[in-house]
């Protein structure tokens, strides 16, 4: 077993058992999250001197995978929310002990969408506005969420580029009942509020250096490889570990399914249309997660190197990035189409997770087309267009 494996399968039973809870209560469950907790894996991207364990970034991707495969809204918060101390590590050292100083447990929420806008003050900013999907909230103590900064009137954009802001929990507000959802409803993906909240300078990170993967140079102190990956290598990658391991959780649905059925045309593990499609998503899943997981390999490779990575190696990696879960996710969609009526029952987990599957595809770190388009762009020579950020 590989030790992401051998980190998720204590608790898998548990996990599995316990899906269906968390949709129903739209966020993950104690009993959940305290499985989560036990893997370590929201600590694996955590800096060693505040309690983290700074491991390769490749089996964090597979531990967050794993999760997913065996309850989809856990894998994506784990992935989600796991993400977030590789950011934070390379932000400013008061901020850090802020956070993790008195707790190393402490979780961090997001989105990082530039909805806020800063009103800058002496010290730092005032800062409002409100963002939705921030996945695993009511676990967190503190979010770093996105914003411009604008002119004394609070909505004049003086500076396009966004910024993130983190706030303590006390600073922000869970809007309940937000999160009404078709699929990956366990995350608890809720809208936050902010109203004129300061935001001390210091607690404001600028993202171009560490997209760019070249903030550790200049906050110094943060000598692993780790923390030169490329932002979007990172968070795009956590996303697409999520997904791609809820697309196996839906392949491990349908084998369970297919292993003891007996259909109106026979066993079904003897369908010949079943076998093909099995075969088929079998390797599109699994093609899609050595792909994902090479892709971060050769960038920490590059990193552990000490060479900065190039854009076009981002864009490279984001263009499989997003063709990997969209591979995923058509896998997972075909193997529920043949699956039979059966597939539909709710007191089954293959109509639930294919419904995760369908729902995280929509995240905005696996929209395709964008940025297939922009790689393109590169490719030939061309500027890439400023939204898309590799």
């Amino acid at each position: 077993m590989s030790r992401a494996t051998d980190r998720v399968a204590p608790i898998a039973d548990i996990l599995r058992k316990d899906a269906a809870n968390c949709d129903r209560a739209g966020q993950l469950t104690a009993v959940t999250e305290d499985a989560v907790r036990s893997t370590g894996v929201v600590k694996m991207l955590q800096p060693k001197d505040f309690g983290g364990t700074e491991d390769h970034p490749t089996e964090f991707m597979e531990t967050v995978l794993e999760i997913a495969s065996h309850s989809p809204s856990a894998g994506w918060v784990a992935g989600v929310v796991g993400v977030h101390p590789h950011e934070v590590a390379l932000g400013e050292r008061r901020m850090q002990e802020e956070i993790w100083g008195d707790d190393p447990e402490t979780w961090i929420a997001s989105p990082y969408a530039p909805m806020g806008r800063a009103r800058p003050v002496e010290g730092g900013y005032v800062f409002s506005g409100r963002w939705p999907f921030s996945s695993g909230t009511d676990l967190c103590q503190w979010v770093t969420i996105g914003g411009f900064i604008t002119e004394d009137d609070g909505e004049t954009i003086i500076d396009r580029r966004a910024r993130h802001f983190v706030l303590p929990r006390s600073d922000y507000e869970i809007v309940a009942d937000s999160w009404q959802v078709v699929g990956l409803k366990g995350t608890g993906s809720k809208d936050l509020v902010v109203r004129d909240a300061f935001v001390p300078s210091y607690r404001v990170i600028g993202t171009e250096e560490i997209t760019e993967g070249t903030a550790a140079a200049r906050v110094g102190g943060r000598d692993n490889p780790l923390y030169a990956m490329p932002r979007n290598v990172m968070f795009a990658g956590a996303v697409s570990a999520a997904t791609i391991g809820i697309c196996k959780g839906v392949l491990d649905a349908f084998v369970e399914l297919t292993r003891t059925r007996d259909g109106r045309y026979g066993k079904s593990s003897l369908d010949p249309y079943q076998l093909a499609a099995l075969g088929d998503a079998a390797a599109d899943i699994d093609a899609s997660a050595r792909h994902l997981l090479s892709d971060v390999d050769r960038t920490y490779e590059l990193c552990a190197a000490g060479e900065p990575t190039p854009v076009s190696q981002r864009a490279e990696v984001r263009r499989n990035q997003v063709r990997a879960t969209n591979r995923a996710v058509a896998a997972a969609d075909k193997l529920f189409r043949v699956a039979g009526g059966v597939s539909l029952r709710e007191d089954l987990p293959m109509e639930r997770l294919w419904r995760d599957s369908q729902s995280a595809i929509h995240h905005i770190q696996n929209v395709q087309d964008p940025i297939m388009q922009a790689w393109g762009l590169d490719f030939f020579g061309h500027p890439i267009p400023p939204t898309i950020k590799f």
